[in-house]
Parts: structure tokens; C-alpha cells; sequence
């Protein structure tokens, strides 16, 4: 932190605000002056129908081409997909016959299985063994805990299910996602070209996902599984290549010095190199597979997905709330055992080998043990129903009393947000002419980034607008901007409040790490319950699961403050509150909008699953597209939200850029 650096953060540029001034008067001026005279300029306040291009139509025939007329003379093209569907099949026949339902060899689905799953005892114990193995005992208990409460609740043939889609979409996601991240990592041009399909991937709701794989590989477990790797794979890529660029030219220069040919550079070398930022995406594979489970149960899935699901539509809260801690765990035992194995440190020569086939000899033994065991004693084999706790009642009890002695105040309190807030707002950005919406992004993007940015920003724009997705459009605009607001204007208050204590620190990451896996369909049963479907029971499911971002990034933005500036501001007699309003929060401001963008992305990915609250915009479009198997319906929809993600994204992040660079952080 340079000198004139610390200047900027007291001397502000007031050019700035008035150049962002001018584009807001523009703004409303532009708005009252195309609404006032709406008589003669209809066209710039309602969309007209008679430009809506129907690319919905047009995706939905070409779809329809691929699966009734496509002939590749050998076979067609919908036997082509049947048929990678019948080969992804059979390992997830065999992990599940591992884990669920055993071998029976007989096609009558009622014969007892001749080879039983493995005992629950011995998966317990394994991941124990596991655990200890890669770390220590508190993460081999930690593990254990996870695993023990999905037996003792009643969800462990549900969470085998679901373990072994997880066990076949993962390494598939990792192996795909690692050679076509080579592939753009050596390539430029197909690097380039894929960046764009990676941010429409990482930005299209998760429902979309859903429509044109349903038509394509049919229903069942195959093609829930199929949109788990499609889904997941994309951040592979990203960290692939990401990876392979860092890897330091000494290492190379070493590996060609050695004669190493260039796929021997590159396996024997630079993946090597590379292969503890790779595991952050081998991470961020698992996590996102089990954050699709719910969703694909849709589709024929089953498993924990299944229960969060029917549990939702049952509005069994304690049911659903105990599937949903049940995949938490799961992400939790998952997520810690990869970590674990991402940062192991070698041991010494001969130790490492000998300590891995002590825990390989242990597991292997438990498992035979327990196997022949269970042949006599059931209860090792299936966990026994009878031992079986559950909290449901006391969930739903809570959710009585709660709307027996507090209903008016809840009324109350809703009703007030609706008529004061959501409602307005909602009227307002209906009412607010669509080429004015387009000018504005465009005039935004220019301010930040050029006309590169502005070109952008004006096409997204116009893309909803010419597909026929405007009024919905706006719908999400609204319901998403005011949740972001209201989850920024709790999130950053925590945020600042853990950025000063160690212990609400502690507190806040514990409580935010609990709240970013658990699955996102978990948050709309209790709203549900408490304030009835619609905007503000989706609002609320919204805040919850996007908050997160918005404390963390506030509380390492305000971490990572210079110390010399604030020693600086003591030095001028700046009290702690000037030092936190005048210091802190400026230079942190960047890092805050950071996760602000995050909250916001966050915030579209759940506004599509809101669809089955009520919400009335792009999210239900891609609901309802699901339900009718329209393909062209879903995907506009879904490309349309991935539009709005995008946008704010490239401005948020021109800003963040513009702003570092005025404040000096980007300086050496």
C-alpha cells in the first residue's frame, strides 16, 4: 500500500459520483418522459409482440428433429443417447447394488438378494478408518458422527442411494472436467471459446439443466445422474486450467531439461504440480453433485433428494428439515475427507506405505467381518427400525405453536413488507419502460468498462426482451434485488460485528459453513409453514440461503485492511467509529461488493427453486417447462435468467476493478 493510496481512501473522487449521478437522472427523466407520453411511444413501454422471436418454438422443433428424425444411417440419434444412458448404467447398478440393494441375479425384482449390500456397521467403520488414515481421530469421529446419524434417523439407505450416484457423477465429472480443461489450457482458441460456455453453465438455474436432459435420456436415476456430472464440471474446468497456468516455469524448464516428452511434462510434471489447486476442484465437484441431489430426484433420482422433496410437498417440516441435515452430513463427511486428502503431507520414506496398508488391512477385515457376521446377527446388516429416533414432531409442534401465538404479528409484520415494499417495487419495475432498462445496463457498462462492456450488457438485455421474457423478467429483477438488500443490509452488519471478535468470528463461520450446505429446498418448508406461498415467503427463503456470501466476504474484506492504515487514522485522533466508516469499509468495499455479487448469484439459483412457492417470473417458466417436458420453454428461461446473473456480474466485477485500481490496492 502505496503512500498516495492511502491518500485516495480520504480524498474521494467526486467526478466519479456525479458521472453515476447523472446516469440514474437520466434514468428516471428517461422513464417519466416515455411513460408520460405512452400514447406515442407504446412500443418503448410494453415489449411489442410482434418482435418476440420464437426461439422457444425453434429449440423445441430442433429438439424434436434430434430424437423422431436424426439418422446417422447405423443407428439414430436418439439410440445413440439411450445407449450412453445404458452404458452409464451399469457401474451405477453396481455401486448401488454395493451400498442398497445387493446382488440377486434374477430379473424378478421381489428375489432376495444372494450377495446382501455392504452392513452399515462396516460402511461406518470404514469411513472411520478413512478418516483416521487421512488425518487424525477428530476428523475419523467427525466422520463416524456424520454416518451414525444417517442410520439413526432412519435416512441410511436413502443416503446409500444417493451415495452412489455421488460415486460414479463425481470421478466421471472430475475426468471430464480435467481433460477438457487441459484441452483449453493448451489451446487458446478452444480456451477462449469455451469461457463464455462456462460462465452461461455456472449461471443457468439448475432446473434448466433438467428439461433437455429428461428429453434426451428419459427418466430414472441415469439421467438425474447425467445432469449432476453436466452441472458439476463446469468449476473443474475453470480450476484445470487455472492450476496448469500456475504451475512455476522452474518446473518446466526442470522437466524439459530431463528430455520429458510433452504428455510427460505434462502427467509426470505440471498435473503433479498442479494437484493441490485440482483438488479444490475436485472439492467443489462433490459439493455441487450433492447440492443437485434434491433437484434431480425430479427426474427419477431417489434418495435424500426424494425425502427433502415429497417432504416439501407433504409440508412435513421435521421430516424434511432432518433429510436435509442428513445430506449436510453427507456433504460434511465428503468435504472434510477430501480437504484432508488435498492438504495430507508426505511422510517419510516407507511410513506413508506402511501406514496405509495398516488402515488397508483394517477395513478390509472389518468389512469381511461384519459381512459374515451379519449372516447371523440381522442387525448388522440393516440398521433396525425399531432403533430408529426422529425430532419431526417436535418441529411441526414448534410450527403450531408459533402460528397459534404469534399469527397477527407475523400478519402483521407481512403484510407491512408487502405493502410498503415489495409491492411498489414489483408495480415499479413493471412500469418502467424496457428501452430505458436497456439504456440504463448499457450506460452502466459503459461507465465501468468501455464499450466492450456496454455492447454486452445492452445484448443480454435485449435477449430477454426479444424472447418474450420481459414482464417475468422484471418479476425476478425485483424479487431478487430486494432480497439481495435486505440480505446485505443483515449480512454486512454481521459481518463487520466478526471482522472484530475472534469469537463471533468463530460463531459466524460455523453458523454461515452450516448454512451453505444445506440444501436449498430446506429453506422452503419452514417459510412456508409460518407465512404461506408468494413473494414474501420466497423473499425470506431467498435472504437465508444467500446470506452468506454477503458476511463472509464483509468479514475477510474488513480482515485484510492494512495495518498501517489504520495506524495512519489513529495517528490523525480518528475515533474507532471514524476509523471503521472512513478506513475499513472503503478499502474493504471492494471485497464486500465481491460477495454482494456472490449474494446475488445465490439469490437467481434459489429463485428458480421459489417457483414452487408461487413466485410468478423466470423461475416458474423453467418450473413449468420441467413439468411439460419443453425444452425450448426451459432453456430460453433459463438463459434468460443466466442473462440478469451475468449482467450484474460483469458490472459488479468492472466496478470492484475500477475501484481497486483508484484506491491504489492493485499497486506494488
Amino acid at each position: 500500500m502505496t503512500k498516495r493510496a492511502t491518500m485516495r481512501i480520504f480524498l474521494p473522487h467526486a467526478s466519479d459520483h456525479y458521472r453515476t449521478i447523472w446516469i440514474w437522472i437520466i434514468f428516471i427523466v428517461g422513464s417519466g418522459l416515455i411513460a408520460g407520453f405512452s400514447q406515442h411511444w407504446s412500443w418503448a413501454v410494453n415489449f411489442p409482440r410482434d418482435w418476440i422471436v420464437p426461439l422457444r418454438f425453434w429449440i423445441s422443433d430442433f429438439m424434436e428433429w434430434l430424437i423422431k428424425d436424426l439418422d446417422f444411417g447405423l443407428f439414430t440419434f436418439k439410440e445413440m443417447t439411450r445407449s450412453i444412458a445404458w452404458l452409464l448404467e451399469w457401474p451405477l447398478a453396481v455401486a448401488s447394488g454395493i451400498l442398497v440393494t445387493g446382488f440377486s441375479f434374477s430379473s424378478d425384482p421381489t428375489t432376495e438378494a444372494v450377495i446382501p449390500p455392504l452392513p452399515w456397521v462396516a460402511l461406518i467403520g470404514v469411513a472411520i478408518i478413512l478418516g483416521h488414515w487421512m488425518r487424525n481421530w477428530k476428523l475419523a469421529l467427525l466422520v463416524g458422527a456424520c454416518m451414525t446419524y444417517l442410520a439413526v434417523f432412519g435416512r441410511w439407505e436413502s443416503a446409500m442411494v444417493t451415495l452412489s450416484a455421488i460415486l460414479i457423477a463425481v470421478p466421471l465429472g472430475i475426468i471430464g472436467g480435467l481433460l477438457i480443461g487441459i484441452l483449453a489450457y493448451r489451446s487458446t482458441t478452444f480456451g477462449r471459446s469455451i469461457e463464455p460456455v462456462l460462465d452461461l453453465m455456472q449461471t443457468t438455474p439448475v432446473f434448466a439443466y433438467l428439461v433437455p436432459v429428461l428429453f434426451l435420456f428419459g427418466f430414472g436415476p441415469v439421467a438425474a445422474m447425467i445432469s449432476t456430472m453436466i452441472y458439476a464440471t463446469p468449476p473443474m474446468i475453470r480450476v484445470t486450467m487455472l492450476a496448469l497456468s500456475r504451475v512455476p516455469t522452474e518446473s518446466i524448464e526442470a522437466g524439459l531439461m530431463l528430455g520429458c516428452t510433452r504428455r510427460q511434462l505434462l502427467w509426470k510434471v505440471m498435473v503433479p504440480s498442479a494437484s493441490p489447486s485440482l483438488m479444490i476442484g475436485i472439492n467443489q465437484v462433490i459439493m455441487l453433485s450433492l447440492n443437485m441431489v434434491i433437484i434431480a430426484s425430479m427426474i427419477g433420482a431417489g434418495g435424500l433428494g426424494f425425502d427433502v422433496l415429497s417432504s416439501l410437498k407433504r409440508l412435513a417440516i421435521g421430516s424434511g428439515l432432518e433429510a436435509g441435515i442428513a445430506i449436510t452430513l453427507l456433504a460434511v463427511a465428503l468435504d472434510r475427507l477430501s480437504q484432508s486428502f488435498a492438504t495430507r503431507k508426505p511422510k517419510k520414506q516407507g511410513e506413508g506405505k506402511l501406514r496405509f496398508h495398516r488402515h488397508l488391512i483394517m477395513a478390509t477385515a472389518l468389512l469381511l467381518g461384519t459381512w459374515i457376521i451379519s449372516t447371523y446377527l440381522p442387525f448388522i446388516r440393516t440398521y433396525p427400525e425399531s432403533w430408529t429416533i426422529t425430532t419431526s414432531g417436535f418441529w411441526e409442534d414448534l410450527v403450531k405453536w408459533i402460528n397459534v401465538n404469534y399469527f397477527d404479528q407475523i400478519e402483521a409484520f407481512k403484510n407491512f413488507l408487502l405493502l410498503n415494499i415489495l409491492i411498489p417495487v414489483k408495480r415499479f419495475m413493471l412500469a418502467t419502460p424496457w428501452i430505458v432498462v436497456v439504456a440504463f445496463v448499457m450506460l452502466l457498462g459503459y461507465r465501468l468498462g468501455g464499450w466492450k462492456l456496454a455492447l454486452l450488457t445492452a445484448s443480454l438485455a435485449l435477449f430477454i426482451a426479444f424472447t418474450g421474457g420481459w414482464k417475468k423478467g422484471m418479476v425476478t429483477v425485483y424479487l431478487c434485488g430486494i432480497s439481495v438488500v435486505f440480505a446485505s443490509m443483515i449480512g454486512i452488519p454481521i459481518g463487520i460485528w466478526a471482522a472484530h471478535s475472534e469469537r463471533g468470528h468463530r460463531i459466524v463461520q460455523a453458523c454461515i459453513d452450516t448454512l451453505q450446505t444445506l440444501p436449498s429446498f430446506v429453506y422452503l418448508i419452514p417459510v412456508v409453514m409460518l407465512f404461506r406461498v408468494g413473494d414474501f415467503a420466497a423473499m425470506l427463503a431467498i435472504i437465508a440461503y444467500a446470506i452468506a456470501p454477503a458476511i463472509r466476504y464483509t468479514d475477510h474484506g474488513i480482515r485484510q485492511v492494512p495495518t498501517q492504515l489504520i495506524e495512519a487514522a489513529e495517528i490523525f485522533g480518528c475515533t474507532r467509529w471514524q476509523i471503521l466508516r472512513k478506513v475499513k469499509l472503503p478499502v474493504a468495499l471492494p471485497e464486500i461488493m465481491l460477495g454482494i455479487n456472490q449474494t446475488i448469484m445465490m439469490a437467481l439459483s434459489m429463485l428458480v427453486i421459489t417457483a414452487l412457492v408461487g413466485t410468478r417470473d423466470l423461475g416458474q417458466e423453467v418450473y413449468i417447462a420441467l413439468t411439460k417436458a419443453d425444452t425450448g420453454r426451459g432453456l430460453v428461461a433459463g438463459i434468460s435468467v443466466a442473462a440478469i446473473a451475468i449482467i450484474c456480474d460483469r458490472l459488479i466485477k468492472a466496478w470492484v476493478s475500477k475501484r481497486r485500481a483508484k484506491l491504489g490496492l492493485d499497486e506494488n
